[in-house]
């Protein structure tokens, strides 16, 4: 069982905090890190638990976790009030991958403390779908509508849209959860995460606007399922931890029933006014907001409401309605929490959700393998009928697939009789070894002569000849990938290589080493089929006699690139 370091993330909230109770009296870890947003937060936490707890570390951690580690203690307002701060979230969330991996605060976090599990309790899809991408595009539209359009508030709003945008916010956030995970080796991964609607349907009463069903609402399930979606494809990648996700359907209470002052979002007291009378008829326009300094205040506004941490405080008249049969109803922390520590244990209770899209999805089927080879026969059938060759278009993606195919499709091409795929070490025929440089020259000179060049060409995959220098191209190129209005790239040694380990069709001497070094390998593999049988076979075996370009490029992604799927 996992006694080392666990990492709560919103260790200090409703869920978080039993989470957190929960795992220590059942696993006695050696350390918990409590994580929250705000350093207060994450010490009050810790002081709760270590009077508890006092046999137990516990420490504190905190900040924005989907955001640069400079900016991860900026308020919101901080985080879009500047020009460098704004340009610094653009490039953290559109910019080079590993940069913004390194920057991230969650990815640093997980270094530093290296846990065994994780257990992530923060409201991921609220955090990112309440930055409202519909009342930045309705700014945006103004912008667009107005003569102001290239002035700085346009470019403000422009930019503050871009930030806004849930797609890739969640995706780089799993990515870089991917990443650090796998880097300092955490075991167990587990997300208590959400509907969005406190599990009810499109006809949810509660909004946040006029419009019903709330856009921001449903915008938060299109970011918490969008999140399960991606978190599936994490559980299912070999060398990432054990992935699970609990999510609620009811409203998560209660942490306390208290008589406490209100707060404005910004943090303000709300404050009591004498009701000021105005008549309608005589008004042309109604303002939302006038000026506090013409009414009347009369103190600070306080009343009673039940805490249900961080889903908000609700008066006896909205905890009445939201939890009422019918309506959201409710689900306590320490119910989830018992979960959470049931599924650590690997014991299942019923509710991991990527275990039931797991359990639900249909896989291959034995009816496709036996049509697979069907369809493979009447392709090569009506492929020599037409004296075709269906190599790649580059349309399935990604660039490597069509480079690797047309690569071994011209190694083929040389060698007809399959002798040199049979036996890589084999002579040529003059009885000298067939070595990089002679198998480089021979490739090339069948790829001149060739028409499936003109193809691979022509759908822009291009051909490095043998002396690195000569390029046989077609009007457009895949390869190097362009963004934005560029149009060109500049030519370096260290950019040829990598382009032509990206998307060219590479004929030097270096890469036909390693075409050689690729059928040793496969023959190797195939030999053992026959003295252990089924037990040999897995992905790194090659089970075909010959060379077939799609079986060996799916052999190259298996066992070069861990392109392989785990079910």
């Amino acid at each position: 069982m996992y006694t080392g370091t666990y990492l709560v993330l919103g260790g200090a909230g409703l869920v978080g905090l039993q989470v957190c109770r929960n795992i220590t009296r059942e696993f006695r870890p050696t350390k918990i890190v409590v994580a929250s947003l705000r350093p207060h937060e994450s010490d009050e936490a810790v002081a709760i638990l270590s009077r508890e707890f006092p046999h137990t570390e516990f420490a504190a951690a905190w900040g924005n976790l989907f955001v640069p580690h400079h900016l991860s203690n900026s308020s919101p307002g901080d985080l879009l009030g500047s020009t460098e701060n704004r340009r610094a979230l653009r490039d953290a969330l559109y910019g080079d991958f590993r940069r913004a991996y390194e920057d991230n605060h969650l990815v640093q976090m997980i270094l530093e403390h290296r846990p065994e599990v994780i257990i992530d309790s923060v409201n991921t899809a609220t955090g990112i779908s309440y930055q409202n991408v519909f009342d930045g595009a309705a700014k945006l539209i103004e912008d667009m509508e107005s003569d102001d359009v290239g002035g700085q508030t346009g470019q403000e709003d422009l930019e503050a849209f871009l930030l806004s945008q849930s797609v890739p916010q969640i995706i780089r956030h799993v990515r870089f959860l991917y990443e650090a995970t796998k880097s300092v080796g955490t075991h167990l991964y587990l997300k208590i995460g959400t509907t969005g609607t406190g599990g009810m349907g499109l006809n949810i009463p509660y909004t946040h606007s006029e419009d019903k069903p709330s856009k921001t609402l449903l915008a938060k399930t299109e970011v918490a399922f969008g999140h399960t979606g991606l978190l599936f494809l994490m559980a299912r990648t070999p060398d990432a931890p054990i992935v699970k996700e609990i999510k609620p359907a009811a409203m998560i209470g209660y942490k306390a029933v208290e008589y406490v002052p209100i707060k404005q979002r910004t943090g303000g007291a709300v404050q009591l006014y004498t009701p000021s009378s105005h008549n309608l008829a005589t008004m042309k326009n109604l303002t939302q907001h006038e000026s506090v300094s013409d009414y009347t205040a009369t103190g600070d506004l306080h009343t009673t409401v039940v805490n249900t941490g961080e889903n908000g405080i609700f008066t006896l008249g909205e905890f009445a309605t939201i939890t009422a049969m019918g309506q959201m109803e409710f689900v306590t922390p320490e119910e989830i929490a018992t979960n959470v520590v049931l599924e650590i244990k690997g014991v299942n209770p019923g509710v991991d959700i990527l275990s039931a899209v797991d359990s639900t999805v249909m896989g291959p089927s034995y009816r496709a393998g036996l049509l697979r080879r069907v369809a493979l026969n009447d392709l090569k059938a009506l492929e020599e009928e037409k004296e075709d060759h269906s190599v790649a278009l580059g349309q399935l993606g990604p660039p490597e697939l069509s480079k690797l195919l047309y690569e071994a499709y011209l190694l083929r091409a040389a060698f007809p009789d399959t002798s040199f795929f049979s036996d890589p070490d084999s002579a040529d025929e003059s009885g000298n070894r067939i070595g990089p440089e002679a198998l480089s020259t021979r490739v090339a000179a069948v790829a001149r002569d060739s028409a499936v060049v003109q193809t691979a060409v022509s759908v822009g995959i291009p051909v490095l000849m043998p002396d690195g220098h000569e390029l046989l191209r077609g009007p457009h190129i895949n390869i190097p990938e362009l963004k934005g209005h560029a149009q060109s790239a500049a030519i370096s040694g260290g950019n040829i290589d990598q382009w032509a380990r990206k998307g060219w069709i590479d004929l030097r001497a270096p890469n036909m080493a390693l075409w050689i070094d690729r059928f040793r390998r496969m023959r190797q593999t195939r030999q053992h089929v026959y003295a252990q049988g089924s037990a040999a076979v897995d992905r790194r075996t090659y089970l075909g006699e010959a060379l077939e370009i799609g079986e060996v490029v799916a052999w190259i992604f298996n066992n070069e690139m861990g392109g392989y799927r785990l079910k």
